[in-house]
């Protein structure tokens, strides 16, 4: 069985790219070719070396007010790698509609929140802010429009009594790990059923 090939772009410590690494083994349709950061420190980029996946970074402070220079610097090691399916996983930088029409039908991105609710960022404050009962993760595919592509995926988390942001996050962040191996698993087998979890 030939594999999909996956490459992961991360920002930080990367919890939701370890869940993804993790389980790409065994009978899974897919197998990691690249973790990518803006950030050459970034703490998820050790975590990848120690699985002996191959790691690469793109510093995106010297292409300050000029996203396509650093897109295109971006796309150097992506094209090196040569992905099947992109997953953005705590990557923090906006991208282009150039650069997403490139991977257009390829790219995932994992959201906290109940898409079409709470794009952009603070999903949990502002989920608590509304008195919403229910909270959770969403992964959809990424188009030009921010937090916008079909969603392939959701996982539900109640809103208890005293919840604070963070407190709501870390229980969404339980479920994050859950949801976006299981979508992986699914679109790399060319199956695009939303998966819903509770």
């Amino acid at each position: 069985m030939s594999h999909k090939r996956v490459a992961i772009l991360i920002s930080g410590g990367g919890s939701n790219m370890v869940a993804l690494l993790d389980s790409m083994v065994g009978d899974h349709p897919a197998r990691p070719c690249l973790v990518l950061s803006n950030d050459a420190d970034a703490g998820g980029l050790v975590k990848a070396r120690a699985r002996g996946v191959p790691v690469a970074s793109v510093d995106h402070r010297p292409f300050r007010g000029d996203r396509a220079a650093f897109e295109a610097e971006l796309m150097k090691p992506l094209i090196a790698a040569a992905p099947d399916i992109l997953c953005l996983a705590g990557f923090m930088r906006v991208l282009t509609a150039n650069f997403v029409s490139h991977w257009q039908g390829r790219m995932l991105n994992i959201h906290p929140s109940l898409l079409p609710k709470y794009k952009g960022l603070h999903t949990h404050e502002r989920a608590l802010a509304a008195g919403d009962t229910e909270h959770g993760c969403s992964v959809h595919e990424v188009t030009a429009a921010l937090d916008d592509g079909p969603i392939l995926g959701q996982a539900r988390v109640r809103i208890l009594p005293g919840d604070t942001p963070d407190s709501l996050a870390a229980r969404v962040l339980v479920q994050e790990h859950r949801l976006y191996p299981a979508v992986l698993r699914r679109f790399a087998a060319r199956d695009r059923t939303p998966v819903c979890l509770s």
